[in-house]
């Protein structure tokens, strides 16, 4: 079971957040952009932290806040009755962005070879892809498998503090190296047992 199977549970924390989140005249899609703005700060603190490993404290916090973002935006939108199909679109396409930007500041800062960083981020956006795309099948959207997003954010945040405070190599890569490694292999294997469970599911 995956973080993203706990979404029930997590309403009873973001919900009181949203509440808060409305008091102070947010809207669902200015957080939707809110979580892009911190995903990208989160690549600028990463690509830093070649030079100065302090900055992952600041990736860790930025990493944190792009997920409490993205997962108070619905509870907002349902709060104020803004749930519909432009903002689900865009909290979405922010969310691939996001992905995007959080692995390729690891990447671009040397923590591990570009060849499995492209892979990890085509395992991601693969997975992403495919658990989305069984709403083109008439089929509920897909969140199963080994490693879905909110997964990938505790991960890599675990991942970043780790490797603030044991910035040394392990079998060659760091902590951080290892993390991209992983969520490649984990990725790709989300993406398959998703594919399989929607074609099972449209073959009866």
């Amino acid at each position: 079971m995956t973080l993203d199977d706990l979404r029930g549970v997590s309403r009873s924390v973001t919900e009181p957040m949203a509440e808060i989140v409305e008091r102070l005249g947010l809207t669902p899609n200015m957080l939707s952009v809110l979580s892009l703005c911190f995903s990208f700060l989160a690549f600028v603190f990463y690509y830093i932290s070649a030079s100065d490993q302090r900055m992952l404290l600041g990736a860790a916090i930025m990493v944190m806040l792009n997920g409490l973002a993205d997962a108070v935006d619905g509870a907002l939108a349902r709060r104020m009755g803004h749930a519909d199909q432009r903002g689900d679109f865009l909290d979405h396409v922010i969310d691939r962005y996001s992905d995007v930007l959080l692995l390729s500041g690891i990447i671009f800062a040397g923590y591990i070879g570009w060849e499995i960083g492209y892979l990890a981020v085509v395992g991601v956006l693969v997975t992403s892809y495919i658990g989305t795309q069984a709403q083109a099948v008439n089929l509920r959207r897909c969140y199963g498998g080994m490693l879905g997003r909110a997964d990938r954010l505790v991960f890599l945040i675990i991942a970043t503090l780790a490797n603030a405070l044991y910035p040394h190599r392990i079998e060659g890569l760091q902590i951080l190296g290892w993390m991209v490694l992983i969520t490649m292999i984990l990725s790709h294997i989300t993406a398959v047992q998703r594919f399989v469970y929607i074609w099972t599911r449209l073959g009866r």
